[in-house]
């Protein structure tokens, strides 16, 4: 973190993301921080809030001057199924606190703690950020992220692909397959149903579609949409974020015709090519869980594992909720759940996953 500033670090506030003027120095302060992600802008918070019903929070913290020093974006999680927690940031791979100072880190970690308190959330769990002191619980080895550079080219970006999936994407450039971008709604028609499947056949709950397009409409450009078609038939779809010059492929699937047609290698790569075109440097493939099968199609592209750190606290004698679908506790719900009609997976999974946060 920065050297302290001149002007002393004065106090906290919440934000009001209504405020066109507040949002838009949260967003300038997120953007100036070298750590700062999608999921720290005000647009995810809003958009969130919007895409699931869900109470967004960010708390921020300021020098006398004015200066943001620091802030926390949070959201209310309210389920039947899961219960209550506050969450840093919802419906986010990332988030936490994002300071200059250890001090501001300190304060916000406990004016969170003491929100998640208020609102009756037993816990407040942190997706990256600054570990707080105290009686925080660092979670770290579970998940891995996966981010590199970007190469110059085309041709440089298959040279830097390991020779295996390098021979894999290389046939999939040869079949006839369509590549389109963009914002409509036919591109999210397509992505939703693409993506529905993709997630009904892992054996989890699709999220609403509200929130997809929400997400579309709080960002503006600097979010897309691609999908693979063939035979003008989506079968692969990413709903990406651009962010400090990054590409964060977030929400991707392909139906389980992709597989044979490589619909998901021609994807990603595509979107390599598209994320360099809007002048991106890095490409943020997200998080996976160690010994998966997503961490081990990551590590083909050339990805390195890094190990994730969040951090939780726990109001003492409750038991901190659990969403991981991998988790044996739902291994009965995740087999039953690949069986369901589509139909029926696409009606009943938004009412359950806007509870999972």
């Amino acid at each position: 973190m920065n050297a302290p500033l001149l002007w002393p670090l004065v106090g906290l506030r919440p934000a009001d993301l209504a405020d066109a003027a507040d949002a838009a120095r949260i967003a300038a302060f997120v953007r100036a921080h070298p750590q700062g992600t999608p999921f720290h802008l005000p647009a995810w918070s809003l958009a969130v809030a919007r895409g699931c019903g869900q109470r967004s929070h960010t708390l921020i913290a300021e020098r006398g001057d004015g200066t943001i020093e620091g802030v926390l974006p949070m959201t209310e999680i309210r389920s039947r199924l899961f219960g209550r927690a506050l969450v840093s940031n919802g419906f986010a791979v990332g988030g936490g606190i994002l300071a200059e100072s250890e001090a501001a880190a300190g304060r916000l970690a406990e004016a969170g703690w003491a929100l998640a308190l208020t609102l009756g959330c037993p816990s407040l769990e942190l997706r990256g950020g600054a570990l707080p002191e105290g009686d925080w619980t660092a979670e770290e080895g579970a998940y891995l992220g996966f981010t590199r550079a970007l190469a110059a080219s085309d041709e440089a970006e298959l040279t830097a692909i390991p020779r295996k999936q390098r021979a894999e994407v290389r046939k999939a450039l040869a079949l006839d397959l369509d590549v389109t971008v963009g914002r409509g709604v036919e591109d999210r028609r397509a992505h939703y149903a693409v993506y529905a499947e993709s997630v009904r056949n892992l054996g989890t709950p699709v999220f609403p579609a509200k929130l997809f397009r929400s997400v579309l409409e709080a960002f503006g450009d600097d979010a897309d949409i691609l999908t693979v078609r063939s035979g003008g038939k989506p079968v692969a779809s990413v709903l990406s974020l651009y962010h400090a010059g990054t590409v964060y492929p977030y929400w991707g699937g392909g139906t389980v015709a992709a597989r044979a047609l490589r619909a998901n290698d021609r994807m990603y790569f595509a979107l390599m090519s598209h994320a360099r075109a809007r002048g991106c440097t890095r490409f943020d493939f997200g998080r996976s869980k160690v010994g998966t099968g997503p961490a081990a199609f990551k590590k083909n592209w050339g990805f390195e594992g890094v190990p994730l750190r969040y951090a939780k606290r726990v109001k003492p004698g409750d038991i901190p909720r659990e969403i991981n679908p991998l988790s044996p506790k739902y291994r009965l719900q995740v087999a039953v759940w690949k069986k369901l009609p589509l139909g029926i997976a696409n009606v009943v999974g938004p009412l359950v996953s806007r509870g999972l946060g």
